[in-house]
């Protein structure tokens, strides 16, 4: 227990370094390059390191499907009630979306290892790449309220280099193709620097966070779907699956992860409450930490 709790220790450390990084350095310290630098070159480390950690079988194609099926069955029902009740088609947009969008990546990955080891990365990768399509396809679409095309929307997540490197990871899995030990030690090399850069880089979002005089019935509603509806319901669907235990816990630990901080470029990028959705990153940032450590301190998440 005590090993578990102090690798969550030092997953929140690589946290506050950005966030004290960004504070000492300001404007100097420029998220938008490291984001740049993460998304367009280590995050394909991460991929096909993440790939090569074990073979693919049947369980684990059927983990990012089983976490689509779960985001899509709370998405539809979600999207009929907030069409019913909001008006504003911004806060609609938010209600709708952003307590479903949670950081796989960033926090994800490393907490993976951290919690359950290496034998959690292989399953972490496909649920952070079937984040990707959720954000990208969905969070696009729906921040965007209409205007932006779904035919548009796919183009952009090809575009982006973690499909492609998954495409070429998954390739080399299921053809047994062995790569030499300098090249899996040269991936490695370059996941283990996307990891900490992730989270270096989550640091550096969260400083400057002010929350604004903003609706409360955002944060209650958001917040609770995403720390009482999303995993009450991932608990139900796992009850009657055969998955076995450690992909429960990786499939349990990845719907209780904050909120992304790609909901906060979304926002941004179509003028949906840019501010509110940021604050709303940090509160579940604030309230996941005590979450975290209660069950890290049990041991096991279910």
């Amino acid at each position: 227990m005590f090993e578990t709790l102090l690798s969550i220790v030092f997953v929140y450390v690589f946290i506050f370094l950005g966030y004290l990084a960004k504070a000492i350095f300001k404007e100097d310290m420029n998220s938008k390059t490291l984001t740049l630098f993460s998304v367009y070159f280590l995050q394909a480390f991460v991929t096909v390191w993440g790939f090569s950690t074990a073979k693919l079988s049947t369980e684990h194609i059927f983990v990012p499907l089983y976490y689509i099926g779960i985001i899509f069955a709370l998405l539809i029902p979600t999207i009929f009630i907030t069409k019913r009740f909001i008006d504003d088609p911004k806060e609609r947009a938010i209600l709708t979306i952003t307590g479903l969008v949670g950081n796989t990546g960033n926090i994800g990955i490393p907490l993976g290892i951290a919690l359950f080891g290496m034998k959690s990365v292989i399953y972490a990768t496909l649920i952070n790449i079937a984040n990707v399509f959720v954000v990208y396809v969905l969070g696009v679409y729906i921040y965007s309220r209409g205007s932006f095309s779904i035919k548009k929307s796919l183009f952009n997540i090809v575009k982006i280099p973690i499909i492609p490197a998954s495409v070429v990871a998954i390739i080399i899995n299921i053809n047994h193709i062995q790569l030499p030990p300098q090249i899996q030690e040269f991936f490695k090399m370059g996941a283990y620097a996307g990891i900490v850069l992730q989270l270096f880089l989550l640091g550096t979002f969260l400083y400057g966070i002010k929350l604004k005089k903003i609706k409360k019935r955002l944060y209650i509603v958001v917040l609770s779907q995403k720390f009482i509806t999303l995993p009450l319901f991932t608990l139900l669907i796992l009850s009657f699956t055969n998955l076995s235990p450690l992909v429960k816990n990786v499939l349990f630990m990845e719907m209780i992860v904050p909120l992304a901080v790609a909901n906060i470029n979304l926002a941004s990028l179509y003028d949906c409450k840019p501010q509110e959705v940021t604050g709303l990153i940090l509160i579940s940032t604030l309230i996941f930490i005590p979450i975290l450590f209660i069950l890290g301190g049990v041991g096991l998440f279910i």
